[in-house]
């Protein structure tokens, strides 16, 4: 049974729950007649402007091509579809439950509501419909080509994966491998300045996907960036395990990915460089990953890294924003029985999950796009990246999902004991750069915004405009966006939303806002090394190693 399944299931069983333990009679039996006669109402106007020949253009973009208004019953079609959907939204929002069942409640009907859109349907969509004229039938003979392809790699295509190649267009930015373990590949990026500031920086991406968003094509790189100022970069590539591994890689707990992982990851660097503090950066999951690693290293008396910067970060899981919908105990045990002692929570599974929290956008439109208009997708980087996902260890997410999404444990001082160690995130007193994108669906900002404030040093915020990938990769050289920042003393003494009215919009990228924070930690400048790794560390192979490439 998938997570959306079993949401929807949770769903009626607590709705009927609360309907009957809470709900208000009166109320109750009043708000369908007022809804129906709204509705009836709307109806007759949209009818009445059909009949006439009168109905506005739709704005929703499922339905913005001519084809639309040049086909009036179409477009009485489209009216009255939205109509819909917006009473049924509306049933949800005035329902007496409490709020918990109530996003499930939104969640489940906007996607009845999104799937059953008249554009995802060949005989309902116009536009499909005139493609299929132009064309002879082409499309639609293109379509069916392109379904039966999808079901044979059991995804839909969202780009052309010929375009792409780990290590010859993606991931590109030179370096070597320096260090592998059962659960990594160090990587170590060549420099391409004369001199280098002497303390390094390690990178810790999420082991939920691989790497190199944070490498993409040249010019679309942070890596490439933050090596071009002058950083000396490494990089964590997460092993990506198999159900035909056989080293017992499937039983791998968070602990597991901390110890030998992330503290492993930072030792390493430490040694390699000859700096007994390092700079370390984490994104998204691999943020939580590296702070519970500080706080386990500080737990011990150590004090590995001098700075920290954490991009779409969650450590104060107290509102996850739609993923909430997924997270109850009854959720949490199931996986607990099924994935706790080993397995593995599928890339397949995670990224239906990840794709139906934006189903127009994610399953929808490419439905419409590949399927009913026989169009090939176009090449994106980005989304090629989004597509070749990673399994998780099942210990390891289930976890992670009981002590930080269901518990919320990480961020109460001593509530959580990672690696034999009572954590506190109060001990990481280091200076600190926390990014969070603004339409963020995973990490919501005011989230991550609460999270640095349980950081004890001095806290950059930044805010940065698109959502929870686009607005992370931001090359300058784009000029594109924006983002917002603040007085340091403001994210301890404000809210989220204090914060943001006293913020100041700056237009571009924030990656140089970064750096130049980032420099500062940074120690004097020295001569670059030509090689990388050292005697003890000698390079293993080139950039980007063989982990990145194995498929889920």
């Amino acid at each position: 049974m998938s997570i959306r399944q079993q949401s929807e299931r949770r769903v009626t069983n607590e709705t009927d729950q609360a309907w009957q333990g809470q709900a208000d009679p009166a109320q109750d039996a009043a708000v369908p007649g007022q809804l129906q006669a709204e509705f009836l109402a709307k109806w007759q106007q949209i009818a009445a402007a059909g009949q006439q020949g009168t109905l506005p253009p739709l704005t929703d973009r499922r339905f913005s091509d001519p084809a639309w208004q040049e086909s009036p019953q179409h477009l009485l079609m489209a009216h009255f579809y939205l109509l819909s959907a917006n009473i049924m939204q509306k049933m949800v929002d005035q329902a007496t439950v409490p709020d918990q069942v109530r996003e499930r409640l939104r969640f489940a009907v906007e996607q009845w509501n999104d799937a059953m859109s008249p554009a995802n349907y060949f005989l309902t969509n116009p536009d499909a419909l005139k493609t299929f004229t132009d064309t002879n039938g082409e499309s639609l003979q293109k379509g069916l080509l392109n379904l039966l392809g999808d079901l044979r790699r059991g995804q839909i295509s969202q780009t052309d994966a010929s375009t792409f190649e780990v290590g010859r267009n993606l991931a590109t930015t030179p370096g070597s491998v320096v260090f592998e373990n059962p659960w990594f590949q160090l990587l170590q990026y060549a420099p391409q300045t004369p001199t280098v500031f002497r303390r390094p920086l390690l990178m810790v991406p999420p082991c939920i996907n691989k790497y190199y968003i944070l490498d993409l094509q040249a010019g679309n790189s942070l890596v490439e960036y933050a090596v071009s100022q002058g950083f000396t970069v490494f990089m964590v590539s997460w092993r990506n395990p198999t159900a035909t591994d056989t080293d017992g890689i499937q039983k791998s707990s968070w602990d597991d990915y901390i110890e030998k992982g992330v503290l492993t990851a930072i030792d390493t660097v430490s040694q390699i460089t000859g700096q007994p503090q390092i700079n370390a950066l984490g994104f998204c999951v691999g943020g939580t990953m590296l702070a519970s690693a500080l706080a386990v290293a500080r737990a011990r008396g150590d004090n590995p890294v001098a700075s920290l910067t954490l991009l779409t970060t969650l450590l104060d899981f107290a509102d996850t924003g739609i993923l909430d919908v997924f997270v109850d105990e009854a959720h949490v045990a199931y996986r607990e029985q099924t994935l706790g002692q080993g397995g593995m929570m599928t890339a397949k599974e995670l990224a239906t999950t990840f794709s139906f929290l934006r189903p127009n956008e994610l399953v929808w439109n490419y439905v419409v796009s590949n399927y009913l208009k026989g169009k090939a997708p176009p090449a994106f980087d980005l989304l090629y990246w989004n597509s070749d996902g990673t399994n998780l260890p099942g210990p390891f997410f289930t976890w992670y999902f009981r002590n930080m999404y269901l518990e919320n444990r990480l961020c109460r001082a001593g509530a959580l004991k990672i690696c034999t160690e009572s954590v506190d995130l109060a001990d990481l007193d280091m200076p600190a750069y926390v990014y969070g994108s603004k339409e963020d669906h995973i990490v919501p900002w005011n989230a991550s915004f609460a999270s640095a404030r349980l950081l004890s040093g001095d806290v950059r915020y930044i805010l940065g405009a698109s959502g929870h990938i686009a607005g992370v990769i931001n090359p300058p050289a784009k000029n594109k966006r924006n983002y917002w920042s603040g007085d340091t003393m403001q994210v301890q003494q404000a809210d989220a939303g204090q914060w943001l009215e006293h913020a100041q919009s700056v237009p571009g990228s924030w990656w140089p806002d970064w750096a130049n924070w980032l420099a500062g930690h940074s120690g004097r400048r020295l001569k670059a090394r030509a090689t990388q790794g050292n005697a003890a560390y000698p390079p293993l192979a080139p950039a980007p190693g063989h982990y990145v490439k194995v498929k889920a």
